[in-house]
């Protein structure tokens, strides 16, 4: 079978999309597709495969179904959705005029808003929602209604403090005096699957420089390190918050390995999330 398929990226983030509307994958057999394709060596190579499907929903306009390189299923993808917004207009699916598009992913409806320049997408602000904070829900294995903040945990024979913040997805936020000096391929495996989180967990190591400047890695469940994570920035900016490092309603600017992307906890309990969505190439491949 032959596959049209679109490689994009959100700050470096990248995703093999497939409309998937025209091109019917057994569900069964879309975690080896992914695997396949995802390899970097052997594939076309990515950080995971996003599926753009119709949906009957009056709320949504599309549904984004996201698996991770290793062909699990993930709830959501903050650089994903914005190319997924970026890839319904360029390709004409939504009307020109359109600025805004409503897309579902895992059962919950994300509002964009284009940006556009010379009639195609260069940015994007996704309104993230509110996000989740107790334990249970995250989920995250402890007790009490949360906030879970500075929570300390043991890895690899060293204390860890982790901030937990569900996205959709659960992230778990740790401060570090340099990201650079972070061995994340030896410690992230480790914390990413922590006898604490129940479904695993994405995990952001966090270097503050100012009150609206941070960098951050962060170790992708599934996947590994990836050049930039949307939603671990929007849940590292609550968090942020919540240990009274950043203030709401200002935007942070989070760089990541793949470039910048800015988000705002704003005083409505939602997080704006905001950065670029690129088209690198497109191609057929048969699986």
């Amino acid at each position: 079978m032959k596959i049209e398929f679109t490689k994009m990226h959100g700050c470096g983030n990248d995703y093999v999309y497939i409309d998937g509307g025209r091109f019917f994958i057994d569900k069964d057999k879309k975690p080896d597709v992914v695997r396949f394709m995802s390899d970097r060596h052997k594939g076309i190579g990515s950080d995971g495969v996003i599926f753009i499907n119709p949906t009957e929903s009056d709320a949504s306009d599309f549904e984004m179904e996201m698996y991770n390189a290793d062909g699990s299923r993930s709830e959501m993808c903050g650089n994903g959705i914005r190319c997924v917004a970026k890839y319904v207009y360029d390709k004409g699916l939504i009307d020109s005029a359109a600025r805004s598009v409503n897309i579902e992913s895992f059962g919950a409806v994300k509002h964009i808003e284009l940006k556009v320049d010379n009639g195609c997408v260069t940015m994007a602000t996704v309104d993230m929602g509110e996000p989740i904070l107790k334990p249970a829900d995250i989920p995250v294995n402890m007790a009490g209604a949360g906030p879970v903040v500075q929570y300390p945990i043991e890895a690899l024979g060293k204390e860890y403090k982790v901030t937990c913040v569900s996205m959709g997805n659960p992230h778990a936020i740790i401060y570090v005096d340099d990201v650079a000096e972070v061995d994340i391929e030896k410690i992230g495996p480790v914390l990413e699957s922590h006898p604490i989180f129940p479904k695993k967990a994405n995990i952001e190591f966090v270097q503050n420089i100012d009150r609206s400047h941070v960098k951050m890695r962060v170790w992708e469940r599934g996947t590994g390190e990836t050049q930039a994570c949307g939603t671990g920035c929007s849940a590292l900016t609550v968090a942020g918050v919540l240990n009274g490092y950043y203030d709401r309603d200002v935007s942070v600017e989070i760089q990541v390995l793949g470039g910048i992307i800015n988000v705002n906890y704003a005083t409505d309990g939602h997080v704006y999330m905001t950065g670029p969505a690129t088209t690198v190439y497109e191609g057929v491949i048969e699986v």
